[in-house]
């Protein structure tokens, strides 16, 4: 009986908002996709990035965003300063210093250049090929991030 109650409580926490969002790794994604199929939603981001920080605090604490991004679509979080290699489709990427403890991660720079420059935080969207099918350089709020991803699923 008190192993119901357990569970019947754990399951009325995660069902009434604290659902988290789930972050896969590119290493992960690669396997998943073998799986089922879906887009990959990518956020690319640094720690000194007041905006990022904001969407991490808001955006993508938003219950139902959290619930869609893990339902629907692969959720990376990718620190553009990361200095570990990444394995993604099949191809090593390395972070690049560009002098004394600063730099930037070639795969960040794959997926989040724009116009020849990387400006955080940056959403890139990849279809189920790893094809970039958006990419969205600005804050978005909850709200505006609700219409994208249902904009991403039509």
């Amino acid at each position: 009986m008190k192993k119901l109650t357990i569970i019947i409580f754990l399951l009325g926490i995660t069902s009434t908002g604290f659902c988290q969002l789930k972050s896969r790794s590119f290493e992960a994604i690669d396997s998943l996709q073998q799986i089922q199929k879906r887009k990959i939603i990518v956020f690319i981001h640094t720690d000194w990035c007041k905006f990022c920080q904001s969407m991490k605090n808001t955006t993508f604490k938003n219950q139902e965003i959290i619930e869609d991004l893990n339902f629907n679509f692969y959720f990376v979080d990718l620190n553009g300063e990361e200095k570990r290699d990444i394995i993604f489709n099949n191809q090593v990427f390395k972070y690049q210093p560009s002098g004394n403890n600063v730099g930037v991660h070639e795969l960040a720079l794959q997926l989040g250049t724009m116009n020849n420059q990387i400006v955080y935080p940056v959403l890139c969207v990849l279809n189920e090929k790893n094809e970039i099918i958006m990419q969205y350089s600005n804050y978005l709020n909850p709200k505006d991030f609700k219409l994208l991803l249902e904009k991403l699923k039509e």
